[in-house]
């Protein structure tokens, strides 16, 4: 019932004239009313219902109970080592007090933060603050922390201590449990990822911490979970952070509490004085700006070939609303041939900031942005496609601030269509067996996945048709392939190159663009084009297949088959956890 009228009303919306539509989609919050309706019908962007959902998490964990209990079911007594837990909070108390009488063969001492009146289980110590508690566990032993109301999955603690001795943090997937007691809302985090921990807090519970950081965190005054790992991070620059793509914890719903972790971390950057971390209340996310000592000249390349009206559009926008000044403009003229763009181009020349090139030949959009760089002056230069138009008037701001960083490789945008759907927020490597958009046609406004979409965050690659990156690592892999990947998926094996210099990609949630994509080059479809774009996916196949087959900034538990982070279906999730 609930999808036939949303059926009736999408039909209905549909009918409507588009200017209506269009005035309709600037109400923020009545498109993110919309498209949550939409998802819960499981009319989203092929997104399934609640229903599905539900059904296909229920599947997922019978999997998951069975490759767990092969795995440690016939585990002896003697053999299970000890951890200690420290449990952050009293709301819930008694749920996880209750829970880990099952575990007592393996657990050292159980520590709460917060006063304990009274306690089922034998051995707790009450203490004032994480600090303490890391400070008075037991040395020789790894300890696990969550929060008051957790309950721990039948083998947590056996795959906690197997991964313990192989790593100095590690933490798991978790979901929540519902009023009825019925585990849902399965959260498949990613690998390690610094700046989505900034931005969102996402690694809150579930956190086993070595003797060794335990040691090194017990000086430091923090407060939540969240802050205990971007701690380890910030004053362990070797801490190695594993991931285990297991829901282990099971958690009590509280937005107070999120929101107190993001403030713990917000809280912390403004302190260090290298960033201004501000908490969004709409997005529910933290947005960080980081501070450059000057704003470094950015030599923004932008190739076209005609295009007068969409060029004329991108600069206009640039100038106008870029708050961050520091810029010169190339552009890159591959053969234009219209005599209004010819004779356009050549005002733009005339302003001092832009400068106009002649790259004669072929397209070849490898080639054109290498000879582009070669000319450019700036210490960071930004590829800008002749379709992009400025909407944030800090994209710029926000983008430099990132690049600057030390840790930090290429900078992309979050890219909009014309109609304000989403075409860029991040790449993931893997989709259609090759690479894809995160987030693709999701609305503008709508957080995403885990508040993905609104956050700041590592992806291992970003679009070129808007990326930052500094000119000293574009030059130490050697630009843009411009013999294997003259068109295609030249930015993702840039990126992947630049990542292994030892830098982080990152994706800008805070930086708008529009992205009229491929309004002047047309679609990509006669036989030449589609025969060249398949000896393209091949080479990114061949050259990153093990990147393909795991990218660390999605969870192998999401689906592939479509760009919006719906879990696997039921016979991917058999084939998955066979492998495991």
């Amino acid at each position: 019932m609930k999808k036939f009228a949303m059926l009736t009303v999408k039909g209905a919306v549909g009918l409507l004239p588009l200017s209506v539509k269009q005035k309709l989609k600037q109400n923020a919050q009545l498109t993110e009313l919309y498209s949550r309706s939409l998802q819960r019908s499981g009319l989203f962007y092929g997104f399934p219902s609640k229903k599905k959902r539900m059904a296909m998490y229920k599947h997922y964990l019978k999997l998951q109970d069975r490759a767990l209990s092969d795995k440690y079911e016939n585990l002896s007594e003697s053999n299970k080592e000890k951890i200690n837990v420290v449990v952050v909070g009293t709301d819930f108390l008694a749920t996880t007090q209750k829970d880990l009488q099952r575990y007592l063969s393996q657990i050292k001492k159980v520590f709460v933060v917060g006063k304990v009146t009274a306690s089922q289980y034998e051995d707790v110590e009450s203490v004032a603050s994480l600090s303490e508690a890391l400070g008075a566990c037991d040395s020789s032993h790894s300890t696990l922390f969550i929060k008051s109301g957790d309950t721990l999955s039948k083998f947590a603690l056996n795959e906690f201590i197997a991964v313990a001795k192989q790593t100095d943090i590690a933490y798991c997937d978790t979901d929540e449990k519902n009023q009825k007691g019925v585990l849902t809302s399965p959260k498949f985090l990613p690998d390690w990822n610094p700046d989505l921990q900034l931005s969102t807090a996402y690694i809150n519970t579930g956190v086993l911490i070595s003797p060794e950081i335990s040691d090194v965190l017990a000086v430091n005054n923090v407060s939540t979970i969240a802050q205990l790992v971007t701690t380890a991070w910030q004053k362990q620059s070797t801490v190695t952070i594993s991931h285990i793509p297991y829901t282990l914890v099971h958690s009590e719903n509280s937005v107070k509490r999120e929101q107190n972790e993001l403030l713990s971390i917000s809280d912390d950057l403004n302190s260090q004085g290298s960033a201004v971390s501000s908490f969004s209340k709409h997005q529910k996310v933290n947005c960080v700006l980081w501070k450059t000592l000057n704003e470094p000249l950015v030599s923004l390349i932008i190739p076209t070939k005609n295009g007068k009206e969409l060029v004329k559009a991108c600069i206009d926008s640039i100038r106008e609303k870029t708050i961050y000044k520091n810029y010169e403009i190339l552009l890159i003229d591959n053969g234009s041939d219209e005599d209004a763009s010819i004779r356009y181009f050549e005002t733009l020349a005339e302003l001092p900031e832009v400068r106009v090139l002649n790259y004669p030949g072929p397209f070849n959009y490898s080639a054109i942005n290498n000879f582009g760089v070669k000319h450019a002056k700036g210490e960071v230069v930004g590829l800008i496609n002749n379709d992009i138009e400025v909407i944030s008037p800090d994209w710029l701001t926000y983008m430099a601030g990132h690049v600057m960083r030390e840790d930090i490789g290429c900078v992309g945008a979050k890219l909009l269509y014309s109609d304000g759907r989403i075409q860029h927020a991040g790449v993931v490597l893997g989709y259609g067996g090759g690479a894809g958009h995160a987030h693709k046609y999701f609305p503008r406004y709508h957080p995403g996945y885990l508040k993905r979409l609104a956050a700041t965050q590592n992806y291992s690659a970003v679009t070129a048709a808007c990326l930052l990156v500094k000119r000293s690592h574009f030059g130490a892999v050697g630009g843009l392939d411009e013999e294997n990947l003259a068109v295609a998926f030249n930015d993702v094996d840039f990126c992947l190159r630049v990542r292994e210099l030892g830098v982080r990609n990152l994706y800008c949630a805070e930086a708008e663009l529009y992205h009229h994509e491929s309004v002047s080059r047309g679609l990509d479809i006669s036989p030449e084009k589609a025969a060249r774009f398949n000896r393209e996916l091949e080479y990114l196949q061949t050259k990153w297949s093990h990147v393909i087959k795991h990218d660390p900034a999605y969870n192998p538990n999401l689906t592939l088959k479509r760009e919006n982070f719906a879990l696997k279906t039921k016979e991917e999730q058999s084939v998955l956890l066979a492998s495991y």
